[in-house]
């Protein structure tokens, strides 16, 4: 790989050493890590690869980041609530009626965001190819019956989340979700993330590496598999899929998001300073506040690990120590990505990389510059 570039303010070197490492590991293929501090950028480094034929990563570089797109999809949520056009109390089939179907009439918003809806996959499964159809998906959605008694426990809905908030914002707002973050957040911050790829940016985007175990998405199951492998399969996709234009236009708010960094770092801090940042105000303080509800704290029935969520965001925790702040927040996506939101040191944190990770949980690329950032603050920067 080339040299590490970008910006990296005095005091913060800590995270440079901790992102080159990994490169030097032979971990990484491209990556991208970002830190801002009371808003302002104080890490943004790039380097590698973004495909295998050598092209550099560049300072704009795109890249999909998985499941981290699901902060965006929360943030738009969350931003209804705050605007009083949706109650996080309420059913979603308040907003939209045919939810209501086979027993999903008690589902409340904040069920959703905290991932104890009983709606974690497909039933039955749904080809990925029929992902990208937003109407069939919302309408499989609308008539299945949840998996578990909602409210009750967490079983992290992987690609259905997205889904589910997206419609709900499309029929109270009139936008599509990926319309209304560009317009709402995307465009007022200057983040280069994307929602829906436009054909026109396709050239600056990097080539994933699809991870050697892709963590049970393509297994074969039977009628009595766990609620885990059941979520996990009921779209199957091996990683080669975000490399495809049909996935980078679609809106998957659950998981299609590109973007690098810097933009998810950049969006991540008007949270981390109580929902503005630069004049742009997101949210109020208040309705930042509810990110910390806990809505669930126990073992998860997909992820098979204890797990603490909020209202939209991973807790920090005994499970998830990536902070040592209490009023700290996270969310990470398959393969790597990973983003830590601090209000008490005011600061955003995030990674993407375009190699992904062969194990599904405890990847270390990011935690190492995460932990680097904890270190850099401590010692004074």
């Amino acid at each position: 790989m080339g040299e590490v570039e970008g910006l990296c303010a005095p005091g913060w070197e800590p995270v440079r050493k901790a992102f080159r490492a990994s490169f030097t590991r032979g971990e990484e293929r491209g990556a991208s890590v970002a830190v801002t501090r009371h808003g302002e950028p104080v890490v943004d480094l790039w380097g590698g690869d973004a495909d295998g034929a050598g092209r550099p990563w560049e300072r704009d570089t795109l890249v999909n980041v998985y499941s981290l797109t699901k902060t965006m999809a929360a943030l738009c949520t969350l931003m209804l609530a705050d605007r009083g056009q949706v109650d996080l109390d309420a059913p979603v089939a308040t907003y939209w009626p045919a939810f209501a179907a086979n027993g999903k009439d008690g589902i409340l918003l904040r069920h959703v965001l905290g991932h104890t809806a009983g709606v974690s996959g497909f039933d039955p499964p749904l080809p990925v190819d029929d992902l990208y159809d937003w109407d069939l998906v919302c309408d499989r959605l609308a008539a299945q019956a949840p998996w578990w008694e909602p409210g009750t426990a967490s079983g992290y809905h992987a690609l259905t989340q997205g889904h589910i908030l997206g419609e709900v914002l499309r029929r109270v707002d009139g936008r599509t979700m990926g319309t209304f973050f560009r317009e709402e957040v995307a465009e007022p911050l200057g983040a280069d993330f994307h929602l829906g790829l436009p054909r026109s940016e396709e050239h600056r985007v990097a080539e994933m590496v699809p991870p050697r175990d892709d963590g049970g998405r393509t297994a074969t199951i039977g009628p009595d598999a766990s609620i885990g492998a059941r979520t996990l399969a009921s779209c199957p996709h091996d990683g080669t899929e975000s490399n495809t234009r049909a996935w980078r236009e679609a809106e998957i708010p659950a998981a299609g998001g590109t973007g690098n960094a810097r933009s998810v770092a950049r969006i991540h801090s008007a949270l981390a300073l109580g929902g503005e940042v630069d004049g742009v105000r997101l949210l109020s303080g208040a309705t930042v506040d509810r990110i910390f509800e806990v809505q669930a704290d126990g073992p998860d029935l997909v992820l098979g690990r204890p797990m603490r969520f909020g209202m939209g965001f991973g807790l920090i925790g005994p499970s998830t120590p990536l902070s040592p702040n209490e009023r700290a927040f996270f969310w990470g996506g398959w393969g790597g990505s990973m983003a830590v939101i601090d209000l008490d040191a005011e600061v955003s944190i995030a990674y993407a990389m375009n190699r992904m990770a062969d194990v599904p949980l405890g990847d270390m690329r990011a935690v190492s510059v995460i932990f680097a950032a904890y270190a850099a603050l401590k010692a004074g920067a």
